[in-house]
């Protein structure tokens, strides 16, 4: 934060803790400590799970554009996330590694990058921290300890537990039916835990088997489970009480639920100011299923020859709370509207100043609890006013600090391609008539353009103009 502001600019969030509204104030003035649940690295990201990675991309920019300096940690679980949430079953890693004869550290390897470069492909901009649970397992058996020393966990035949009996609070995170578990899905597999909601701290490695993935500890040879390492680990870089942490709205029930316990068992204090979760990503109104075959990766998305970014721009048009029902045509439609406003803002002038009534109203749409719908709707309110040119560009080009859609890269990467100013307007006008689907007209323009020595090519990533040989 400019420390010449003497007002910080007010935005609200909806803590899901609380169920409300609530104005975000951060521990320290003009600094923002955010945590963001990273993925388990056995396998490609789907688009459901790339909406939660773009809903803190969304959030962490509007914090930037409001002028708060954030440090955002992320984390990579790359061992102890089982195939049961009762804590049963094998590491998924593991068992990924079984079936393809590779080992648990490749598999980890190659997933990770997977996961990094679809975080570039959709311009989400990397977390300051990026952190392994392998390369963190002092830091939780740190924790573990401190919970032992403070009588919350018990030993049984395979592991450290926490007793959530112990944590008057646990649960009290989850209230909506939707985020309630089925009944059979806290059903302990396990008879010696003592509560059906226990959940493990350190697993031990199975007496017949030996683990790629195994370290020693107080208790004996094993690995961490899937929750004690978000909380050691955000803890460790953001102290014991963090401003901000994020997810998908499934990780409430159990995932988020037993971090709050552990952390706070273990420090005394409250761990998390705002929780932010994101909603469900459907497919066709269908959830998605591998046996449904409607389970689709960003490279399917590109495959089908559209851009990632019209991916990006798809999810700004409904907000992060609500379900969004993902469709081929709705995809589409969001490409073409993506195209037009690349067009737009390659045929106005630079040189411009920002519309500060426009922003006013920008950041206003924004701070209310991420509002990405209303602010796509002034943009297109914008591209269609009397204001001029140059200022709607530069207005624009400033709203893209937060919707990160890349405008101002892919304006520079047309001038460097050269293309007189004659055929941009015809590339606009021809644009603008097929939107309207006056294809007649369209095709006239096509010729006007391959008369002046050019042809157009209609790509995914918008027209493209390249020189007749």
């Amino acid at each position: 934060m400019n420390k010449k502001n003497k007002t910080v600019p007010k935005i609200i969030l909806f803590d899901t803790y609380t169920r409300k509204k609530r104005e975000f104030i951060p521990l320290v003035r003009g600094r923002v400590s955010m945590y963001t649940c990273g993925p388990t690295v056995y396998d490609y990201p789907h688009i459901g799970n790339l909406r939660a990675y773009v809903f803190a991309d969304i959030l962490r920019r509007v914090l930037e554009y409001n002028g708060f300096t954030v440090k955002q940690v992320m984390n990579i679980t790359d061992v102890g996330h089982l195939t049961s949430d009762a804590d049963e079953g094998e590491d998924k890693i593991e068992l990924r590694a079984s079936q393809t004869k590779k080992s648990a550290w490749e598999i980890a390897e190659f997933f990770t990058e997977v996961f990094k470069s679809d975080l570039n492909l959709l311009n989400i901009q990397p977390p300051h921290i990026l952190c392994k649970a392998t390369d963190h397992i002092k830091e939780q058996i740190a924790l573990i300890k401190r919970l032992e020393e403070l009588g919350y966990t018990y030993r049984t035949s395979d592991g450290i537990y926490f007793d959530t009996a112990k944590f008057p609070r646990y649960g009290k995170m989850v209230r909506s039916k939707k985020e309630r578990l089925k009944p059979e899905a806290r059903i302990s597999i396990n008879p010696e835990k003592r509560n059906s909601s226990d959940f493990a701290l350190w697993k031990f490695s199975p007496p017949d088997k030996k683990r790629e993935m195994e370290w020693e500890s107080p208790w004996g040879v094993g690995f961490p489970g899937w929750h004690i390492e978000c909380s050691a680990m955000a803890m460790h870089y953001l102290g014991p009480t963090l401003d901000i942490h994020t997810g998908g709205i499934d990780h409430i029930p159990i995932h988020h639920t037993n971090e709050i316990a552990q952390s706070e068992a273990a420090t005394g204090k409250q761990f998390v100011r705002y929780w932010l979760h994101s909603n469900f990503l459907l497919v066709e109104g269908q959830k998605m299923s591998k046996s449904l075959g409607n389970v689709f990766t960003l490279q399917d998305l590109i495959s089908r020859g559209y851009e990632p970014l019209a991916f990006r721009y798809l999810l700004l048009t409904s907000h992060y709370r609500s379900e969004m029902n993902f469709t081929w045509e709705a995809l589409k439609a969001a490409q073409t509207a993506l195209n037009s406003l690349r067009s737009h803002i390659a045929h106005w002038p630079g040189g411009g100043k920002i519309n500060a009534s426009f922003q006013k109203e920008f950041r206003n749409r924004i701070n209310d609890d991420l509002n990405t719908p209303r602010g796509i709707a002034l943009l297109w309110d914008i591209v269609r006013s009397h204001a001029t040119p140059a200022g709607k560009k530069a207005t624009l080009l400033d709203f893209d600090r937060v919707f990160g859609l890349g405008l101002k890269e892919w304006e520079l990467k047309q001038i460097d391609e050269e293309i007189p100013s004659q055929l941009q307007a015809l590339v606009l006008k021809r644009e603008e008539l097929r939107r309207e689907k006056r294809w007649a007209e369209a095709d006239n323009i096509r010729q006007e353009i391959l008369a002046l020595g050019y042809y157009v090519d209609d790509t995914p990533e918008g027209p493209r103009l390249r020189k007749v040989q």
